[in-house]
């Protein structure tokens, strides 16, 4: 492969709650296909044809322009990808990693990074997700949706006969915890659930599953070395994702061999049964009795060179650059 002749758009940005984490991953990634050798060019689908003319301006915290869903349309029917062999998708959250940008890119016959569509639509939609990890035999928390014309005190019944305090209430289709509440009594589940759906149609309700955080990258239908997160306020919540400092990372994670590998198998049990591609990472809360219970799958992970995914690649001797070529020659071949 002759890398110097293969032009790469690295789509960066993006509309979501998550547009900061992506600029973060992209910035990364960036730097990471230049050494490789790639051609790459940087495109924002915010931004439409009204691109940054500095590659930095893609990665400030303040936008260059007006950021518009409409946009992305006007980017991929743009000239901007004539030329393109691959899109690496450096994308985070709704509208870019929920299989609206890979429906558009497929349309154009364009080639990207990550799942399908169908896959990336999947995996955003956390009932049906947990759904299909039940028929695969994936273990996954009891669970409910309600919309938003719920009635509060059904609720609240539904919650006390089937889940039992303390739950977590979350949008249904968001990531890095955005709208995420952990309830501990009855008062607490209205604002919760009206938290939930300023960001969703849909909220879920879930068992609270007391316990540690693992996870697991799935890299080419293989699990890499499970990871425990142990973040210092005691939740892995949004600050304690993308703050410095606020979480110790241990991998590979201090448990029984046995447990290890269990948590391993699920994972690459989780990714099939989205049908999901190239690479991805499995989130799974660990009880005392060291039984692990799916919670997601994210087909687009954070990617900067101390996120986790990285992490994991690191310790079977994976570089950051190595893990970012892969992730390149794997998409180049069809997945």
């Amino acid at each position: 492969m002759n890398k110097s002749k293969i032009k790469i758009a690295l789509f960066v940005g993006g509309i979501s709650s998550e547009r900061n984490v992506s600029k973060a991953s992209g910035k990364a990634i960036y730097g990471a296909i230049k050494s490789l050798g790639y051609q790459c060019v940087l495109i924002d689908p915010a931004y439409g044809i009204n691109q940054p003319k500095e590659d930095e301006n893609y990665f400030d915290e303040k936008d260059y322009g007006e950021i518009k869903l409409d946009n992305f349309i006007k980017t991929i029917n743009s000239d901007l990808l004539n030329d393109i062999d691959l899109v690496f998708l450096a994308l985070h959250g709704k509208y870019d990693e929920d299989g609206t940008i890979q429906s558009m890119l497929e349309l154009r016959k364009i080639k990207y990074t990550g799942s399908d569509v169908f896959s990336s639509m999947i995996s955003m939609d956390k009932a049906v997700s947990k759904t299909l990890f039940r028929v695969n035999g994936v273990n996954t928390a009891e669970w409910f949706c309600v919309t938003k014309d719920f009635n509060i005190q059904e609720v609240v019944n539904r919650i006390n006969e089937e889940l039992g305090l303390p739950c977590v209430i979350k949008p249904n289709d968001q990531g890095s915890t955005v709208g995420l509440t952990i309830v501990k009594n009855d008062s607490e589940i209205n604002e919760a659930l009206k938290l939930a759906l300023q960001f969703s149609e849909l909220a879920l309700i879930e068992k609270y599953i007391p316990g540690r955080e693992m996870t697991v990258a799935v890299l080419d239908d293989e699990s890499l070395p499970v990871l425990e997160i142990i973040p210092k306020s005691g939740f892995y919540d949004y600050k304690s994702k993308y703050t410095s400092g606020m979480s110790e990372y241990i991998v590979p994670a201090k448990i029984p061999e046995d447990v290890f590998l269990n948590i391993q198998q699920q994972a690459l049990m989780a990714f099939k049964s989205l049908r999901c591609k190239v690479y991805a990472r499995v989130d799974f809360r660990l009880n005392e009795e060291n039984e692990a219970y799916c919670l997601e799958v994210n087909t687009l992970p954070g990617m900067t060179s101390t996120s986790l995914v990285p992490k994991m690649a690191k310790v079977v001797g994976i570089s950051f650059e190595d893990l970012i070529d892969k992730i390149i020659r794997i998409s180049l071949d069809g997945g």
